[in-house]
């Protein structure tokens, strides 16, 4: 439920502070809403700034090896400057818009491994800055995600990993400096596929739907990736058969394994 904890830039005797969230289940395009409480000290403190963003860890490929880096990619300040009086609660009320380009961390109720993404609140006081813990949301696809994450499923795919990478997406209208990627065990069928990956990029109109096919190697040839990418509008997805829709590309390139 947040964080507590005697702000290490303000010595014995300081102010503590909390972050509660009315509820962390969200989706791109809402409001993950809450308060920031901080809790007086011992003395009188002039508070020079308050904000909460949301912050996810992503990948960063460097050469032949990759490491984790933590974005703050959306930011909200809260007010100006202010005093806390000793032993007096300070309550600050805020609601932080969620991207429509927030990757997903929850499918049908289960957490998505390696997906961190939460929010995090930062107190400014005496020339200093503290940075508090995450408090991590949930993060559900919209309806026209989900439609498309039910048309694998129908067409046989199984879920084998997620991740966030920092980079950018040529050819979408990505904004955020980093992009998910959802990856899938393709069927039988599919025998020409190892996996394919599947990244939205959204706005508050449409989506850019990117399908990142890895192709098995044949007899004489080496595997290669086929890209494949399409827009979804956000309101009037409903009347497409998408699992047919899919199937026709990945068919194409992975229904048969290429051996010459």
């Amino acid at each position: 439920m947040g964080f507590k904890r005697l702000l290490a830039s303000l010595g014995a005797g300081g102010a503590s502070v909390e972050t509660e969230l009315t509820e962390t289940n969200v989706v791109p395009g809402g409001v993950v809403q809450g308060e920031v409480r901080i809790q007086g000290g011992s003395v009188d403190q002039q508070i020079e700034g308050l904000s909460v963003g949301l912050q996810a860890r992503v990948e960063v490929e460097g050469g032949e090896h990759e490491h984790k880096q933590d974005i703050e990619f959306t930011k909200l300040r809260l007010g100006g400057a202010f005093e806390v009086k000793a032993g007096a609660v300070h309550v600050v009320p805020f609601g932080l818009e969620i991207p429509w380009e927030t990757p997903v961390t929850t499918i049908d109720g289960q957490q998505l491994r390696g997906m961190h993404i939460g929010v995090t609140t930062e107190l400014e006081i005496a020339r200093a800055v503290d940075s508090g813990d995450l408090d991590q949301i949930q993060v559900h696809p919209l309806p026209a995600q989900q439609a498309i994450l039910d048309a694998f499923i129908r067409l046989g795919f199984r879920f084998k990993s997620a991740d966030m990478e920092k980079g950018h997406i040529r050819g979408t209208r990505q904004r955020l400096p980093f992009y998910q990627e959802i990856e899938f065990y393709p069927p039988a069928q599919y025998r020409g596929l190892n996996q394919v990956e599947l990244s939205f990029v959204a706005d508050d109109r449409a989506m850019d739907v990117v399908l990142e096919m890895d192709k098995k190697p044949g007899l004489f040839s080496e595997g290669s990736d086929s890209y494949r990418s399409f827009q979804v509008g956000l309101h009037d997805f409903q009347g497409t058969d998408w699992a047919a829709y899919l199937n026709e590309w990945l068919a194409e390139v992975g229904g048969r394994r290429a051996w010459f």
